[in-house]
């Protein structure tokens, strides 16, 4: 069987933090799990985060590949910012990333993406 191959989202990864939701996904050994460095800034800058919870999280995402921005993907971004300037700048480096790495993104926020041309949004309802 091929692996399939996702961009995963920061609401994805807190939820999984929290409760233990997407587990099916991000524990998935048939999936690889692919984040943008973005998500990793969002996740380890929430306030009142504990030392132990941001070293779960650091742990955690050693699970996975992490996507640096380079300049394909600020090229996408200032094209996206300015086709769609009301989407929020880090869900906008998101979509530019999963855009040029030619990845479907999974996420709960599909408001904030679905306008975006040529996005694959991927939404799991299970919980």
């Amino acid at each position: 069987m091929e692996k399939i191959s996702l961009l995963v989202d920061t609401d994805i990864f807190i939820d999984y933090f929290n409760t233990g939701l997407f587990s099916n996904i991000l524990e998935n050994k048939n999936l690889i799990i692919y984040y943008s460095v973005v998500s990793e800034k969002e996740l380890l800058s929430k306030r009142s985060l504990r030392n132990s919870e941001k070293e779960a999280i650091i742990y955690t995402l050693k699970n996975y590949r992490k996507i640096y921005l380079n300049e394909g993907i600020a090229l996408k971004y200032s094209e996206l910012r300015k086709q769609y300037p009301s989407i929020d700048k880090e869900d906008t480096l998101i979509a530019a990333t999963a855009l040029v790495k030619n990845l479907p993104l999974l996420t709960r926020n599909y408001r904030h993406y679905r306008k975006i041309k040529g996005l694959i949004l991927v939404r799991n309802h299970k919980k």
